[in-house]
């Protein structure tokens, strides 16, 4: 049976600074506790501690049955990787480690295939074995061909880079739910899924006896599968211990009551206060109050040293202003576009604040058309054009800004990378602290959580002068603040809007529905289409 407890977890931020402290929460087995909290609070972090890559400045964290890890970003590997890495990424340490030595002694077989380096081999193959490696891939040979729809042998060397996102979710959430770990700790495992794979994802989860700490933003998984909530807030954690969608109304009753303990804290401190200072000034005037002047003393340090309530969690205020222009009516027209092996060539037209979303399958070409529209370089036939005064902003899905790599955000902005103009300092300060991003001025990009990483995309956006949007999964990374800032700052925006996502509650506020069918057909729909089984279509 699966078991997860922190106790009296804390770690510290790099400067030393407390990013979280005293957090105590368990997960048992059969349970789905979803582990919630602004970007950037340290979500992440404590998932490193809980998989023992990161080691707590504080605190314990005990494991019973084994515990399996899926990283946030596990699903955007875009290297030279193959399945068998990816699967080996996800798999227990001691057999990522036996197959890492195998690995460099079949290398070194290669160059010295002498009897040493033979029974160096032999002696890793034993490890192998003993570490459960082959076991394992009897595991993989079914996860594989549930995933990819072919068996372990021969997916194992196919590049990672030609899966989708969505597909290299689907292979490692198969390996870790099928294997026989009994903890499982996944951080944002829904991203890059379609949504009949969040739903597969939602079955299994009600399903499983595993004990899960999840860690996701989409506000429908979390209602569907959550048993407890887990907030990360105030430097700590607290625990709501039901589902998800009273989790609101628990928070605000749990902030009520917490300021409420504040008032009466300060109130009594200083009462204390007054009352040790009248006898200080009495204690001058009669010894016989000597006495009574120490006893208050102590009894006001005692109090102090006991600590205020646990900090009132602040409110977080992401403040885009996403201003857009006027643009020819006509933003967008494609005339018998054909992404080369994705679809079949489609008509389309875009008007001038138009809100599309574009639908469908993982790998079905989605991504692909915005990467077109934002004037990269994709392979197509057909013909398609932008109007007059469109300025196209990009959003990528992946974050993967290479040209970023090693530069903080305020270098980011001082040299006018992806915006009209170089901003000074102050200047580039005062944008970040609207995004929460004020803290994180000098961190290098790529240091920064998915979530920051997004926000600061969606700024450079609103500084770049964009009249249409491309947005590839906005909210994939985004907390719930900064997701719902992004939809009002969407429906604010003087532009126009092409949106991918799998985002049910995002799709559900925009007025056109482009459905990306597994046939390689194109259709316009009438409301979000997640099952294209059932489409209502239109001209």
């Amino acid at each position: 049976m699966g078991f997860l407890e922190f106790n009296g977890v804390e770690c510290n931020l790099a400067d030393g600074r407390t990013l979280f402290e005293d957090v105590s929460f368990s997960v048992g087995a059969g349970e789905v506790a979803a582990l919630i909290g602004h970007n950037g609070a340290g979500k992440s972090t404590l998932v490193n501690v809980a998989g023992k890559r990161l080691k707590p400045r504080a605190g314990a964290v005990h494991v019973q049955g084994g515990l399996a890890m899926m990283p946030q970003f596990i699903g955007s590997v875009r290297d030279e990787s193959t399945v068998r890495d990816l699967l080996l990424a996800a798999a227990p340490e001691r057999i990522a480690a036996a197959a890492a030595d195998i690995d460099a002694l079949e290398l070194e077989l290669m160059e010295r295939d002498d009897e040493a380096t033979q029974m160096r081999y032999a002696e890793a193959l034993g490890t192998w074995g003993e570490a459960g490696g082959y076991e394992i891939e009897v595991l993989w040979d079914v996860v594989t061909t549930a995933a990819l729809g072919m068996p372990f042998d021969r997916a194992r060397f196919r590049d990672v880079n030609t899966l989708s996102g969505g597909e290299q979710k689907r292979l490692v959430l198969e390996a870790l739910l099928r294997g026989r770990e009994q903890v499982l700790i996944l951080d944002e495992p829904d991203n890059y899924l379609d949504v009949p794979g969040k739903r597969w994802l939602e079955e299994q989860l009600r399903t499983t006896d595993k004990a899960v700490l999840l860690v996701s933003h989409d506000r429908a998984l979390l209602g569907n599968v959550a048993t407890k909530v887990v907030a990360l807030e105030g430097r700590t954690t607290w625990v709501h211990g039901g589902s998800f969608t009273g989790w609101k109304e628990a928070r605000q009753a749990r902030r009520e009551r917490l300021a409420e303990l504040h008032r009466r804290w300060d109130e009594e401190h200083e009462r204390l206060k007054e009352l040790v200072h009248t006898l200080g000034e009495q204690a001058k005037i009669s010894a016989a109050m000597a006495p009574r002047y120490r006893a208050a003393q102590t009894r006001l340090r005692k109090y102090e040293e006991a600590g205020r309530p646990p900090e009132l969690p602040r409110e977080q205020r992401v403040v885009p202003r996403l201003t857009g222009g006027r643009t020819g009516t006509r933003v967008i027209t494609c005339e018998q576009l054909e992404l080369t092996g994705l679809m079949k060539p489609f008509d389309l037209e875009i008007y001038l604040g138009d809100r599309v979303a574009v639908l469908g399958s993982n790998g079905s070409g989605k991504s692909h058309l915005l990467k077109l529209l934002a004037g990269l370089d994709v392979d197509h036939t057909g013909s398609w054009r932008l109007g007059a005064r469109v300025v196209p902003g990009f959003f990528t899905q992946t974050h993967q800004h290479p040209e970023w790599a090693g530069k903080t955000l305020v270098e980011i902005m001082g040299r006018g990378e992806g915006i009209r103009e170089g901003l000074d300092r102050g200047a580039a300060a005062g944008m970040l602290s609207r995004y929460e991003l004020a803290a994180a001025a000098d961190q290098r990009f790529e240091t920064l959580s998915g979530g920051q990483q997004a926000r600061f995309q969606i700024l450079l956006l609103e500084l770049g002068g964009a009249t249409l949007l491309l947005l590839d999964e906005p909210t994939d990374n985004l907390d719930l603040v900064s997701a719902e800032a992004l939809q009002q700052a969407i429906e604010q925006f003087n532009g126009t809007v092409v949106v991918v996502t799998h985002d049910r509650w995002l799709a559900s506020s925009f007025n056109r529905y482009l459905l990306f069918r597994s046939d390689g057909e194109v259709v316009q729909t009438q409301e979000p289409v997640w099952d294209e089984n059932r489409v209502t279509r239109v001209r």
